[in-house]
């Protein structure tokens, strides 16, 4: 059966349902569709960890973080490396407008529909290189009082009252598979109704199909995201410059985030550029208590800590904990690798441990002030301490000696020398006892502590990894961890498609992680953290609002 709606907006995470509140704000109907179950509405947002990328906030002001606009944007374009070729014309025209939206209109329209922010503004992907290169200059990463989930409130309230008023048309269990197209035109959407399922949210769910289904619309927006979970066709668009992705890898996103809208976009004419820009981490442990397939939790690491490659050597400067994913990520893949090695101590592990995730995340995501007091205290906080007795990955030794051959045990092989890492520890010992060293990673920290969130909760005050006070060692074993697409379904400034001439493609339009968060790669090549979220609130708003005024 056929049905003619308005816009129909495919998928049901945050870019999406940004979109739809948007187009309804503006008295448009909007047929929302979703693969999975109810339980999943907010898709990957909700698992997040809720950071936002803001610049001059009133909580950086707070915190004598010096800030602004056009520093950001310098940041941005060091770190995205946009080609000049024109195939980053419109990744970098979103990029300019998303750190407009990230200094001025972000915050406020938020604020106004409740969202609030954790005080302590946190300084993630530093960089390390030169002024002009990557990195963040200054603390930007925001955290939400409520991490993804209290993102995705507003939104999620706004579906649903609408739902109850019989103003949108929310279906669960429909999958699309492809694009109706007349005359050159995108005109509708087809797909199966999938058989109910109950699963929690995240869980597969079953794809046994029910019977077809077709809609009719004046424009179809696809917000399906990216292709994390499909681990053969991220190994297969990984850059051969980069090396090779390993066979065993973790999974980010649940298993829904396939890439699926995005191929149904390109059957219909769609352009989709810059596939092979990735964003995913080297810094992946097992999860403990899976949610879906592969899944992996990532270790957010304060820069104290050794990194060592398979071998255990350190790697190269200035890919420390916190300052160059993507760097790291390519280090490692290039090796052929498909792990390397945090190794720290039990002071460290306190002090500098934090996992990504709303669910690791109990006290933000709880709005718990009193669990919230506890990270102050000495020791790991609840989710860490679970790992580190729960995983076998978290590997605990007295000695260098004993770590090393705990770690061998592990991975099955030979490769790191006992007397090579103890030699490793010692010279970086010795750099901390002098109390000044020429060790990058050393001074990189010291420097870290001079920012007052760092000083506080974030970076343990330098000592000795060999010093018993502050013992065990711990050795963490790292996996590659996929996470985000960077490019995407080619995107003009209000969010329409292209075809692969530069033309629009009438009736299509494109928001979140399936258009590479605007014009099919606004990051680039390298992210800054805190703007995939901002991203989806970016071109959901931005193109919700365009496809309104279209009708």
């Amino acid at each position: 059966m056929t049905h003619t709606h308005d816009v129909v907006v495919v998928g049901a995470g945050l870019a999406g349902l940004v979109a739809t509140a948007e187009l309804l704000a503006a008295g448009r109907r909007v047929t929302l569709l979703d693969a999975e179950p109810a339980a999943s509405l907010g898709g990957q947002a909700f698992w997040s960890f809720g950071g936002l990328f803001l610049v001059d906030s009133p909580e950086q002001r707070r915190l004598g973080i010096r800030d602004s606009a056009e520093l950001a944007l310098a940041d941005w374009f060091g770190s995205a490396a946009f080609s000049d070729d024109g195939s980053d014309r419109w990744g970098r025209a979103w990029a300019e407008g998303f750190v407009d939206f990230a200094a001025g209109e972000l915050r406020p329209w938020l604020h106004g529909q409740g969202v609030r922010w954790f005080p302590f503004v946190q300084w993630a992907e530093r960089g390390g290189y030169l002024a002009d290169g990557h990195g963040n200059s200054v603390p930007r990463f925001h955290v939400t009082w409520g991490t993804g989930p209290g993102i995705l409130e507003p939104f999620v309230r706004a579906l649903l009252d609408a739902r109850r008023d019989g103003l949108a048309d929310v279906r669960f269990r429909h999958r699309v598979t492809s694009l109706v197209t007349t005359d050159g035109r995108v005109t509708g959407v087809r797909g199966d109704v999938l058989a109910p399922s109950d699963v929690e949210r995240a869980v597969p769910s079953s794809r046994e199909v029910v019977e077809p289904f077709e809609i009719s619309a004046s424009a179809v927006v696809v917000a399906t995201g990216g292709i994390g979970a499909n681990h053969d066709l991220v190994r297969a668009t990984w850059p051969a410059s980069a090396g090779r992705l390993p066979q065993r890898m973790l999974s980010g996103v649940p298993d829904h985030v396939d890439g699926s809208g995005i191929v149904a976009a390109r059957s219909a004419g769609a352009a989709v550029v810059h596939e092979d820009r990735m964003w995913h981490y080297p810094e992946g442990i097992t999860n403990h208590s899976p949610v879906w397939s592969q899944h992996g939790i990532r270790i957010l690491a304060g820069p104290s800590s050794l990194w060592l490659d398979a071998d255990g050597h350190r790697l190269p400067v200035p890919l420390f904990p916190g300052f160059d994913s993507l760097g790291a990520l390519q280090h490692i893949t290039t090796r052929g690798d498909d792990h390397s090695w945090f190794v720290l101590d039990k002071t460290i592990l306190g002090s500098e441990f934090a996992l990504s995730g709303s669910e690791q995340n109990p006290d933000l995501t709880g709005r718990s002030v009193p669990q919230l007091l506890q990270r102050v205290l000495p020791g790991a906080v609840g989710p860490v301490e679970a790992f580190a007795e729960l995983s076998d990955e978290f590997i605990w030794a007295d000695t260098p000696a004993d770590l090393a051959a705990r770690m061998n045990a592990l991975t099955g092989t030979d490769r790191i020398d006992a007397a090579e890492l103890e030699r490793t520890i010692v010279a970086r010992d010795r750099q901390v006892a002098s109390g000044l060293g020429k060790d990058l990673q050393v001074t990189a920290t010291a420097m870290s502590r001079r920012f007052v969130v760092d000083r506080l909760i974030r970076v343990a005050k330098p000592h000795r990894l060999l010093d018993p006070a502050h013992g065990p060692l711990l050795a963490v074993r790292l996996s590659v961890l996929t996470r985000k697409t960077l490019g995407g379904l080619h995107t003009d400034l209000e969010g329409r498609v292209l075809r692969p001439d530069g033309e629009v493609l009438p009736g299509l339009w494109a928001v979140g992680e399936a258009s590479g968060f605007g014009g099919g790669g606004v990051h680039g090549h390298r992210a800054l953290e805190g703007t995939f979220l901002g991203g989806c609130l970016f071109t959901g708003r931005t193109t919700g609002r365009a496809v309104a005024a279209s009708l």
